[in-house]
């Protein structure tokens, strides 16, 4: 828009144009003949109702209806929201990505951000051990079966499903999506090719999926085989995943309420984004009411035992399916509660969109925090480093005395403890650089991401209210 007001203001186009100096205050908004004819048209244009062989179409179903109703989401001008966005990518690319570079943030914590990953749809990831319902949770929100949904009492589901809004009906292999540049998931790349031939995304024409992408996940393996079956970073592509989406479910069985070793390291890899998981005990008509109560006692005492929070978990109550609920278990109370736990976990689901602007800022100002840190840590460690004897011995030295750095660093400038990240993972990856070939401290970057963090983004966010608000 403003290179239109530049050259209907007589500027020349040139690509010089894009770094030269002009006063965008005086400059005049662009001018769009014969737009308001066109509205006046379309206003006028009678609504017909769509056929299809000579008969009216299908209604959509009720979830498909959410977000166009009256009482959930209000209608918002994409202008809106793109303001914001545009925003947080200009800061991205002037003021954060460059500290990024300088540290090889990328490596350690997160890959760089793309246009993509702005532009993203939020994103709904399901999570838990085999057959406790996260397939058939989706195909019962949806109405339908996406492509390549398998269903069934074993475990089905071998891979990692993105069910997303598209043209027609496909799945479209992990090694394809990866390298798209329209697409979110180009940083599973670092998972390789093992992990991506395990990844596919399956595409389908549908109004839900217009506002939320769906993952869904692989059973999480209880015993030996989750020590032998996995060919790929199972905990690290969920963490991966996490801090992509907007909500996560962890779903449960009343039959199968053990938490196994990689569903406790799963669980584990969540943290940082508590705000965002939800509880859901699946398939709870399968049981009355009395032991209903002793399963929903025993999976919140194997809940506390795993968080390791003082906060109590929100447990949702249902049974997310397509058949009505067993009234023969559950008697006409337990019908009530899950209808109301099952409304309550749908308006969950009806105000991501309305939440995605702000979790949007929300995760930009996260991963600056996380970057400065990391800034700091990588300077501290290169300033340890001798000029000249000793510099394998002093590394070797550094990074088996990591924790020790790690409090140095926060006493030195003041930092939380929680924002820190993981110290084995952190060691992992520092063993395969030389520490000497580090950066030392620039303040110049730090104080960049400062005066982003104080006054470029409050002032975006002034100018551009939240649209749904």
């Amino acid at each position: 828009m403003q290179l239109v007001s530049l050259a209907q203001a007589g500027h020349p186009v040139t690509s010089d144009l894009l770094n030269a100096e002009v006063n965008f205050e005086n400059l005049q908004p662009p001018t769009l003949e014969g737009l308001d004819l066109l509205q006046a048209k379309k206003k006028r244009a009678p609504k017909s109702e769509p056929e299809q062989n000579g008969n009216p179409t299908v209604q959509s179903s009720v979830t498909a209806n959410w977000f166009s109703s009256s009482t959930s989401v209000k209608k918002v001008s994409l202008t809106s929201v793109t303001s914001i966005i545009d925003g947080l990518k200009k800061l991205y690319i002037q003021k954060l990505k460059p500290l990024e570079v300088a540290y090889r943030f990328n490596d350690f914590v997160s890959p760089f951000l793309t246009n993509s990953d702005f532009d993203a749809k939020p994103m709904v990831m399901l999570l838990g051990q085999y057959s406790t319902g996260k397939t058939t949770f989706i195909k019962h929100l949806l109405r339908t079966s996406y492509p390549g949904a398998h269903i069934g009492p074993e475990p089905t589901t071998d891979r990692f499903v993105v069910v997303m809004n598209g043209p027609d009906e496909r799945s479209i292999p992990g090694n394809t999506i990866a390298v798209q540049a329209d697409m979110p998931f180009s940083g599973l790349t670092t998972f390789g090719t093992a992990f991506l031939s395990k990844f596919e995304c399956s595409q389908m024409p549908h109004p839900l999926l217009e506002h939320i992408t769906f993952v869904d996940t692989p059973g999480v393996l209880s015993g030996e085989k989750q020590r032998t079956q996995r060919s790929y970073d199972f905990t690290g592509v969920t963490s991966w995943f996490a801090s992509k989406c907007d909500l996560i479910l962890l779903l449960f069985d009343p039959h199968k309420l053990d938490i196994s070793d990689e569903f406790k390291r799963v669980i584990a890899s969540l943290r940082g984004h508590d705000d965002k998981i939800r509880v859901v005990l699946n398939k709870a008509d399968q049981v009355d009411t009395q032991q209903l109560m002793r399963v929903y006692g025993a999976l919140m005492w194997s809940l506390g035992k795993v968080l390791n929070t003082p906060e109590v978990s929100r447990v949702y109550i249902g049974s997310f399916n397509d058949k009505p609920i067993n009234e023969a278990a559950t008697g006409p109370v337990g019908k009530e509660l899950f209808e109301k736990e099952q409304d309550d976990l749908l308006t969950d689901l009806k105000n991501i969109p309305k939440k995605a602007c702000d979790r949007r800022i929300n995760e930009f100002v996260k991963r600056a925090r996380a970057a400065k840190i990391h800034s700091y840590i990588i300077s501290h460690l290169k300033k340890e480093m001798p000029a000249m004897i000793g510099k394998a011995k002093t590394q070797q030295k550094l990074i088996d005395n990591l924790e020790d750095q790690f409090v140095k660093v926060q006493k030195e400038h003041h930092l939380p403890p929680g924002d820190f990240p993981n110290v084995e993972h952190f060691r992992e990856v520092l063993s395969g650089y030389n520490i000497d070939k580090f950066e030392k401290l620039k303040p110049k970057l730090i104080q960049s991401v400062d005066d982003m963090l104080g006054y470029d983004i409050p002032e975006l966010l002034k100018n551009f209210r939240n649209p749904y608000d």
